[in-house]
């Protein structure tokens, strides 16, 4: 079975076109670390090879690719031209996807606050209302002659509205607020810090169903569902798909539902 390849980044040279597949170049950064006694890893260049139909698909140009992050999958290649080739490893691309930038996951992310922001301050509003419904409530039987039994009936009403909103705020819980996470979503992690264990390392997740997840991504600038980590050790329990999509996107924190040591 050959060997897949998944690559991130823009290119790093200008589109080249040939008769029916275009050309360009990308690099990557080396592991940030290596095996003591080895050398470390600096920049990785590789030229990737697309389809013209498939690349056609994305909506590049030749000056969009050179600033649009994009994500290419497919297996390298030692069967190309070596003058068609300058980077150190070809790549033929099977499938090209266009990222979304940092910005628009950042208006995304301000977008969420500001709607919770909105939802939060309503139920203050509809107190406000009710409030003034018990008012005018309680002050309509006050036209009495007496003037005694009036200022008693005063006096009761604003003990009544002040003592109300004492006990409303005491039976209103305060949740958790993580706004624009997926549902059941604990807690956020930075990605550093998920342990992966071997048994996932080994595994190559469906290529269709990660692809429909960077497109949920894409959309909403967040997973659709948070990822299993056992509570204290931070390994990784369920949820190695959406590891490799927040690895490929570069997500800085992903949202976590924490599993207990039986």
């Amino acid at each position: 079975m050959p060997h897949k390849i998944t690559l991130t980044g823009s290119a790093t040279g200008p589109l080249r076109e040939y008769d029916r597949y275009v050309a360009f170049d990308m690099r990557e950064k080396g592991s940030p670390s290596a095996p003591k006694g080895l050398k470390k890893s600096t920049f990785i260049s590789y030229t990737v090879f697309v389809a013209k139909k498939a690349f056609n698909k994305t909506g590049l140009t030749k000056k969009s690719i050179m600033h649009e992050k994009i994500l290419i999958q497919g297996e390298p290649t030692l069967d190309i031209p070596i003058d068609e080739c300058p980077g150190e490893v070809g790549v033929i691309c099977f499938q090209i996807t266009v990222l979304p930038n940092k910005n628009d996951k950042e208006k995304n992310e301000s977008d969420a606050k500001k709607e919770s922001k909105q939802e939060a301050s309503a139920p203050s509003e509809t107190q406000k209302n009710t409030e003034s419904t018990k008012q005018e409530e309680v002050q309509a039987p006050l036209s009495q002659p007496v003037a005694k039994e009036e200022k008693k009936e005063e006096e009761t009403v604003k003990t009544e509205i002040k003592e109300t909103p004492v006990e409303e705020k005491k039976t209103e819980p305060k949740p958790k607020a993580l706004p624009n996470q997926p549902k059941g979503t604990q807690d956020l992690l930075s990605f550093d810090d998920i342990i992966v264990p071997e048994e996932f390392l080994k595994t190559r997740p469906n290529p269709d169903k990660t692809q429909k997840v960077i497109d949920f991504v894409k959309r909403t600038g967040r997973l659709d569902e948070p990822l299993t980590i056992e509570k204290g050790s931070n390994v990784l329990k369920d949820g190695y798909r959406r590891y490799i999509v927040a690895k490929t996107v570069k997500m800085d924190q992903v949202p976590v539902v924490y599993e207990y040591k039986k």
